[in-house]
């Protein structure tokens, strides 16, 4: 796992200055503490920093072809590289070092743009071909491995792993993107292409970008998706015997390493399945790591040690104090923008943990979107089939009065907080779900935001970013649909940035089987019933997993990787929150309204409602605000 960046003149051959260049290098320290090497040449420039896994004495970027002409930086792993280093042989090339990132360069001088086919793993690059004049990126399919890129006016082109490295670049304006914020405040994080910042994008995940010196910027192209056909005739046991044979050949791939390797172990199904077959490929223990909550609402760390006793695993456990929130500020920095998944905290102190104990750590994440785990997916399959009794133009009327009527009762048993079903009864199936997973729902977004801000908006919703996957989906089965949409917004813009940065500012590389993108394409041909059977989530994963696992760790309540907001807001976060949202940067900002944000505190304050999630959405952004933008910057956003 390592850090990449770098420097592209697309209309020339104009000096690279090394210092620049090594400041944003430098920025990136954190993922890879081992190494720090620079490739300059007229109109590039290439920064590598690199975590050693494998091929330790020779893997060292930027790494070149035979003659020097293509040279590339990498971050990632390609899992299947042993395999393609005999075919590339075969072909000609020649390699001086057993190094995955190697095949890279030969890969393209073979394959060009279609190289990328031929990876499997988890990957993002950049390579220059100095005889084709051609600068090329690339992402992995399911967005595992982050890239950001930014084109300045001056034509300069700026990469890197994390949008620090080109903050650190200088030229990078800092004008903050409405429409980025009104996702950030909707989903709790900035959806694909977009960033906080207007002059800067990620690359999306399963995207190339292709740039000729000297023409026209080009644009990112596609070269992969996830296609739900669904449409495998298989019986439940051929389809756990397939799946037993997939599992072990997605992890033992993962398991090649010249580093001590691990696993997270949580508890649940998804982590619990992957160590059972680690034991199980592995003559030696294997290494587990898990948190404990002192809260008991929140602890799994019981169901960790039953599996780790199992398998006798080398189990490592530390636990979280309930008032763990001092990270505030240093999530803020790692993360660049806004981010509000508050599971960050916990996740940042597994990868502490696991960092004393490995290099490398394998994780069940991906596992809820490819098998069906969600309980939302439930709720979703229930809500779709009551739309299904009734057309759109007698539910909107009927189920949106009753939505405004109903009372929001968050105090209440969940069976009686009907509000928010009648709300999506009213909708289409693509906004139930957008309002479902939304961390602020519409109309409480449009009370919050300020006339200025909604002005800067000109209409735009987050919504669309939902529409616009669900018209890609090419699937009318309504769990397929939210899987795909899911796939495309929430593992790669929460989990998979979530696991990302908190692992690497650790130097920790995190593994995730479960997002194989052969063993996901293979899921999506499988009948939904496969996945959600009698209301029993991930059905086929437990039942693969019932010769392995104990039946009270497969089956039981989820519960999730979560911590106590509402009690930190009416305890000692109480003043912190108060200053930070109603005097600070984003009270500044214009973009927001005081007088609900005031009413939100007041009410949190005094129990009437659980506003926790907004204020934790308002306080990462203000710490964002703070951290990443700096002093008046908040101000010139609205401007």
């Amino acid at each position: 796992m390592c850090g990449i960046t770098g420097i592209f003149d697309t209309r020339g051959r104009r000096d690279i200055d090394r210092a620049v260049l090594q400041r944003m290098n430098d920025s990136q320290l954190h993922r890879g503490p081992d190494e720090g090497r620079l490739h300059l040449e007229p109109g590039l420039g290439l920064g590598h920093r690199r975590l050693a896994i494998i091929d330790i004495a020779t893997g060292q970027q930027p790494l070149f072809n035979e003659d020097g002409s293509v040279v590339v930086v990498f971050n990632g792993e390609i899992y299947n590289y042993q395999q393609l280093i005999p075919e590339l042989q075969k072909l000609g090339h020649v390699f001086h070092t057993r190094s995955d990132t190697e095949v890279i360069v030969h890969a393209w001088e073979s394959w060009d743009v279609n190289c990328v086919k031929r990876f499997r793993g988890m990957f993002a690059f950049a390579l220059w071909d100095r005889n084709q004049q051609t600068f090329f990126m690339a992402r992995d399919r399911l967005g595992v491995k982050p890239l950001y890129y930014a084109l300045l006016d001056d034509g300069m082109l700026l990469f890197g792993s994390e949008l620090k490295s080109m903050l650190a670049h200088g030229g990078l304006r800092r004008d903050l993107d409405p429409l980025a914020v009104e996702e950030y405040f909707a989903l709790g994080y900035v959806a694909e292409p977009r960033t906080i910042f207007k002059q800067a994008k990620k690359l999306p995940p399963a995207h190339t970008l292709l740039l000729r010196r000297g023409e026209r910027t080009g644009e990112a192209r596609a070269y992969w998706d996830v296609c739900f056909s669904l449409n495998a005739k298989i019986s439940d046991t051929q389809a756990c015997e397939q799946l037993a044979e997939k599992l072990q050949e997605s992890i033992r791939l993962r398991m090649i390493s010249e580093v001590p390797l691990g696993a997270f172990l949580s508890g649940g199904v998804d982590s619990s399945a992957v160590v059972a077959v680690m034991a199980g490929l592995s003559n030696e223990p294997v290494n587990t790591c898990s948190i404990a909550f002192e809260d008991p609402a929140f602890n799994e760390a019981g169901f960790a040690q039953a599996v780790a006793d199992r398998y006798r695993t080398r189990h490592s456990v530390e636990t979280v104090q309930s008032d763990d929130f001092d990270l505030i500020d240093t999530l803020a920095r790692l993360y660049d923008e806004p981010y509000a998944d508050s599971s960050a905290i916990p996740t940042y102190r597994v990868c502490q943990l696991a960092r004393k104990h490995v290099t490398v750590a394998l994780s069940g994440d991906g596992g809820d979107e490819t098998f069906g785990g969600y309980r939302r997916y439930k709720l979703h399959l229930m809500e779709e089939r009551m739309r299904a009794a009734l057309p759109l133009g007698l539910r909107r009327p009927l189920f949106g009065t009753l939505g405004q009527l109903y009372p929001k009762a968050d105090w209440a048993p969940r069976v009686l907080r009907g509000k928010t079903t009648f709300e999506a009864l009213a909708r289409t199936s693509v906004q139930a779900y957008f309002h479902s997973m939304s961390l602020i729902r519409d109309a409480d977004r449009s009370r919050l935001y300020s006339s200025t801000f909604k002005s800067a908006l000109g209409g735009y919703s987050a919504r669309e970013v939902f529409s616009q996957h669900a018209a890609r989906a090419d699937t009318e089965d309504p769990l397929a649909l939210i899987q795909y949409i899911d796939m495309h917004t929430y593992l790669v813009g929460d989990i998979n940035t979530k696991v990302d940065r908190a692992s690497m500012a650790h130097s920790l590389e995190v593994r995730e089987p479960l997002m194989d993108h052969e063993l996901v394409e293979w899921l999506a041909t499988l009948p939904s019933s496969l996945k959600i059977r009698g209301g029993e989530s991930k059905f086929l994963l437990k039942k693969a997993m019932e010769p392995h696992l104990p039946h009270d760790i497969m089956y039981r309540p989820k519960m999730g990787f979560a911590v106590p907001l509402a009690n930190w807001f009416r305890g000692p976060l109480r003043e912190r929150v108060r200053g930070a949202l109603l005097d600070g940067p984003l009270a500044d900002s214009g973009w927001f309204d005081h007088t609900t944000i005031r009413q939100m505190i007041e009410q949190h304050e005094r129990g009437a409602r659980d506003h926790s999630t907004p204020l934790w959405t308002l306080l990462m952004y203000d710490a964002f605000l703070r951290n990443t933008c700096g002093a008046g910057l908040a101000q010139t956003a609205a401007a």
